[in-house]
Order: structure tokens, then C-alpha cells, then sequence
């Protein structure tokens, strides 16, 4: 809908409950205590038609129609693909589409309803969310082979001071998870030599891959570029572990292919890390 339209709907509501729902004042919009109201009863509107909606779709025995799902980057473009792939094969009638943001976008987006459900990097602070924990993710350290760092085994995160450093956008779950880890061990992003900043992962890469400076990303992000040998890893000590999780809207019943997405891409993610886990494993051992 257009800013337009959206203030004509907002107006004619007030009109009918002879109530301002929004306070205007200093360029920012609250809700007005009737706004409050009228929000709590409009989100059980919304999901009575989506147990409406799930209801009938069961009397059909049928799972069709638009699936829309939000997902960070690093999930959609490295774990997401074949789990929607295989996904479309057992369900041929349903339409997925695939919105990629970073974390903080998507679970807004997934709270606002217009997105069915989010794969996020963390956990999700709203709480009109559920938050379901899909797997475990490792982030370790990324650099170019002819890097200094590219000689180690391991990494203590202090020795990372004294080089410089390719961050995520402000918003990334990734870089929200970072952030968390100096703190932990008593530091800041500001302790880094920061030299650039990159919102998406190919890009992460293809920086670090000049030998500009190192970056922190998720191993399932690197592993194609490992493997041709473009790119070097080393895991962090203690080890840089983050969950993965889904988003949904906290409803009494969900549309039935909703719940079966969550289900099968939770066990499919679930499947695809613990593998990785073994390959990368035997790569250590050998």
C-alpha cells in the first residue's frame, strides 16, 4: 500500500472508534492507549483467519498455495537452497518465495506478518515471535592464503588486534554475534583495526580474498572457497559458536504447510551442519 492509502485506512479507523490510535508528535508515531487495544485485537483477527485458513486447507487434504519466508543472508544463500529445492519436490503445489535481509529486517518483517516465517542468525528479542533453535553454526576466522594469520592453527581472539579487520553491516546477525564474543573476552569492535565494512557475505569474500585484511564468517559460508584453496580458515579459541534459529508468529494454529516447512527445513539444517561437522573433523585428523 502507498504512505497515502496507509494514513486514508489509519484515519478511517480513528473515525470509527471516535479514538485517536496514533500519537503524532516530533516526526515519531506511538500507540495511543486505544491503539494499543485495538492492535491486540487486531492481531487475533489475523490469527483466527490464519486458523481459518489452515482448517479448510486440511478438508482438502492439499498443501497449496504462497509460502513467503524471510531469511539473513548467510542462511539463504548457503544452507536455504537445497532445503526449499527439496522441499518444492514433496510439496509441488506450494509457492515458496524467498525474501533475503539481514536478521534484524527479517524478524520484523516476520512480526509485521508479512512474511509467513524467518531464519535468523541468534535469537529474536520480539515478543510476538517464537523462537525455534534449527542448529549450531561455527564462525571462524577467513583469509587470504598468503594472510599472516593463514599460518595458525588456531586463533586467540587478542592476537586478531594487530591485523587489519573486514566487518559486517551494522544489523547483521553475524555481526551482532561478534560483537557479543569480543565483549566476552573483554573487548570491542573498536579493538580491531576495522578497514572497511560489507553487507553480504560474496562480498566478505571477495575482499578478503585480496589480502586487504581477515574477516569472521560462517563456515558454511567458506567452504566452497576452502575447498578450491582461494581461501583459508582458522577456527577461534574458545571456540565462536552461534544458533540458528526460525521465527514464527506466536498463533494458537499455524497454515499446515507453515508447520511442515518448520519441520522438515529444522531437521534438514539440523543434518547438513552435523555433516560438515564430520568432513571438517576428518580434514583435521588427516
Amino acid at each position: 500500500m502507498t504512505q497515502p492509502a496507509v494514513t486514508f485506512q489509519i484515519h478511517q479507523l480513528e473515525d470509527h472508534f471516535n479514538a485517536r490510535l496514533f500519537d503524532r508528535a516530533n516526526g515519531r508515531v506511538a500507540l495511543t492507549p486505544a491503539g494499543v487495544i485495538a492492535l491486540g485485537y487486531a492481531q487475533d483477527i489475523l490469527a483466527l483467519y490464519a486458523e481459518l485458513d489452515s482448517r479448510v486447507n486440511e478438508l482438502s487434504g492439499q498443501d497449496i498455495g504462497p509460502l513467503t519466508i524471510g531469511a539473513s543472508t548467510t542462511i539463504a544463500e548457503f544452507l536455504l537452497p537445497r532445503v526449499l529445492g527439496e522441499f518444492k519436490v514433496h510439496h509441488p503445489a506450494v509457492v515458496p518465495q524467498l525474501i533475503v535481509a539481514n536478521s534484524e529486517v527479517v524478524q520484523a518483517r516476520v512480526a509485521e506478518r508479512t512474511l509467513d516465517l524467518g531464519f535468523i542468525e541468534g535469537d529474536s528479542s520480539l515478543p510476538a515471535l517464537i523462537t525455534d533453535i534449527c542448529c549450531e553454526d561455527e564462525l571462524q576466522v577467513v583469509c587470504a592464503p598468503a594472510h599472516r594469520l593463514a599460518r595458525e592453527k588456531v586463533l586467540a581472539i587478542g592476537a586478531l588486534t594487530e591485523h587489519a579487520y573486514i566487518s559486517r553491516e551494522s544489523g547483521s546477525g553475524t555481526r551482532e554475534v561478534i560483537d557479543h564474543y569480543l565483549k566476552k573476552a573483554g573487548l570491542s569492535l573498536d579493538s580491531l583495526q576495522v578497514v572497511m565494512e560489507a553487507s553480504s557475505p560474496e562480498a566478505l569474500k571477495g575482499l578478503v580474498a585480496t589480502g586487504v585484511g581477515f574477516a569472521i564468517m560462517s563456515r558454511a559460508a567458506t567452504d566452497k572457497e576452502v575447498r578450491l584453496r582461494d581461501l583459508v580458515r582458522i577456527p577461534l579459541s574458545p571456540p565462536l559458536i552461534r544458533h540458528l534459529s526460525v521465527v514464527y508468529p506466536k498463533e494458537r494454529i499455524h497454515a499446515k504447510v507453515v508447520t511442515q516447512f518448520i519441520r522438515f527445513a529444522k531437521e534438514r539444517l539440523a543434518a547438513t551442519i552435523a555433516t560438515e561437522d564430520r568432513a571438517e573433523a576428518i580434514e583435521r585428523s588427516g
